[in-house]
């Protein structure tokens, strides 16, 4: 009489083992949980600034909202907190080596960026990196835009920094900024509410693995 077979592969184990190794091998990392946090803290921060910005600009939130003193303070301390995720962030290796993929632009992203304003979709038209040039671009310009909003918002609060047609500059700029920051992180949400793979990587750390390839071709992780 031969004796039971002893092989792992026919042992109850087996096949979940075998399951979370394929499941793992289907997705790969793109972010850390440092890189998650910058992102997430960044995105409080902002969203907080531009829901206070409305109750202060808009006389039908400003009614329903109230106490405007404190509204006000929650506005200036959330604007003057936005950088210090990012600099929290260069803590991190794996966030600093992203920062250095977004401050390159290469012959692909010039590619990238011509087939955006053509309106071609297809993946093969749209050469990427970790990063693409839309992604680049966006990042480049809210970096931008955060530290003009960061300045404007100083000479606007410490009135005693500058002449008069100083601050009455910086609130022109920061006023007509903040619209413009307002527009452009609607279209930034649409565009992530559009891409449901995207979110994933920023919520749990990975993607799936056919997407990397299709979306992000130069990636290779």
């Amino acid at each position: 009489m031969r004796p039971p077979e002893t092989d792992a592969s026919k042992t109850p184990d087996a096949a979940p083992e075998a399951g979370e190794r394929l499941a793992g091998a289907l997705r790969v990392r793109r972010f850390t949980p440092a890189e998650r946090w910058v992102h997430r803290t960044t995105a409080i921060l902002m969203g907080v600034c531009v829901l206070t910005a409305g109750c202060l600009y808009l006389p039908q939130l400003a009614e329903l909202v109230g106490r405007r003193e404190l509204v006000v303070r929650v506005h200036e301390w959330s604007g003057l907190l936005l950088p210090v995720p990012v600099l929290a962030g260069l803590a991190s290796r794996a966030f600093r080596a992203d920062l250095r993929l977004l401050n390159r632009f290469g012959p692909h992203d010039r590619v990238w960026l011509r087939s955006a304003l053509r309106r071609d979709t297809r993946p093969e038209s749209r050469p990427a990196g970790k990063f693409n040039a839309g992604q680049k671009t966006y990042a480049a310009w809210i970096a931008g835009a955060v530290l003009v909003m960061v300045g404007t918002g100083l000479l606007m609060w410490f009135t005693h920094l500058a002449p008069l047609v100083w601050r009455t500059s910086a609130t022109f700029v920061h006023d007509w900024l903040a619209l413009t920051i307002g527009l452009v992180l609607a279209g930034h949400i649409g565009m992530a509410l559009a891409r449901p793979e995207s979110r994933r990587g920023l919520r749990t750390g990975s993607v799936s693995r056919e997407w990397a390839e299709r979306e992000h071709p130069l990636w290779g992780p």
